[in-house]
């Protein structure tokens, strides 16, 4: 699922490598012209802004972002860390923001207690896109900035098998519950989609008949178990990463009121090396363009 993409001026086509450290990178080679008089238009309304993040049009967000690298000869480099459930979409919302910016993207994406971590050790990026329990952590402890931290959008919590097992409904409760008793093994992680999940199993009142069966795992271990085995084997996570995984496929999401939605939202870190192109990018994420791109894998808007 990791890859860097490589872009080359004037060329559309990208050439994609694949990495095992959870990183990926995207950016363009040159120099920019600059643009002087778009370089003192974000001037002027960074000033009357009072550095905080408010909603702009699409034409002069888009300036703006050129104005902070054009001047350079070279264009801005911005590090967003994510929860991984959002690696699908935001590989391809940092991918369209290179695009429109010029910015060279680096995503390193991981379990959100990771993540976490990784900055609370002493990790540097511009912006983070995490649970918000874990931000407001952050930002008590100093590493994300205080103020705006805008929910970008929602992850729901599904059911998946081996894509050459069969093609159960799980479309009504009922289904659902006749699905999971009939199962050999039943994978989750311990972080908050298993909890989740381990909730609607004791809701439906099978908790106990089934936990012979299952397999609580670490956040990004749970498809192994499924994959290795040639049982009725199901796997339960989020929706995204069910969904993208090579040798699973999404039988659907938990039906009805079961379902639940872990929210995520983005915030600047406080020492972030290109603050003001992070705040942009913060804004980004809010527009109706890479809204549809988040939800088109699979991130619910709300």
């Amino acid at each position: 699922m990791n890859a860097r993409f490589r872009f080359h001026p004037r060329v559309a086509s990208r050439e994609p490598a694949r990495r095992n450290d959870g990183i990926e990178t995207a950016g363009l080679s040159g120099a920019c012209r600059s643009q002087s008089s778009l370089a003192s238009l974000t001037a002027h309304r960074s000033a009357a802004a009072g550095g905080r993040l408010k909603p702009c049009g699409l034409g002069v967000f888009f300036a703006s972002m050129f104005a902070l690298f054009t001047g350079t000869g070279h264009a801005a480099a911005l590090k967003v860390m994510c929860d991984s459930p959002l690696q699908p979409a935001l590989r391809k919302v940092t991918d369209l923001f290179h695009q429109e910016t010029n910015t060279e993207m680096t995503l390193v994406c991981n379990a959100g207690p990771v993540i976490k971590s990784k900055i609370e050790s002493g990790e540097i990026a511009d912006v983070v896109v995490i649970e918000p329990d874990f931000v407001e952590q952050l930002t008590n402890s100093g590493k994300v900035r205080a103020g705006d931290r805008p929910t970008v959008g929602y992850v729901g919590v599904g059911l998946g098998n081996r894509t050459d097992s069969p093609n159960y409904d799980i479309s009504t409760i009922d289904k659902l519950k006749s699905t999971l008793l009939g199962a050999d093994l039943i994978v989750f992680n311990r972080v908050k989609s298993g909890e989740a999940f381990a909730a609607v199993l004791k809701r439906l009142g099978i908790a106990e008949i089934l936990k012979p069966k299952i397999v609580r795992t670490a956040p990004l271990d749970i498809f192994q178990p499924v994959l290795k085995d040639k049982g009725n084997d199901l796997a339960a996570g989020t929706i995204p990463l069910i969904a993208t995984t090579p040798g699973i496929k999404l039988l659907g999401p938990l039906p009805g009121d079961l379902q639940g939605s872990i929210p995520y939202t983005a915030a600047v870190m406080t020492n972030a090396p290109e603050a003001r192109t992070a705040e942009g990018f913060v804004r980004f994420l809010l527009t109706p363009k890479a809204k549809q791109v988040l939800a088109s894998n699979g991130v619910i808007m709300k």
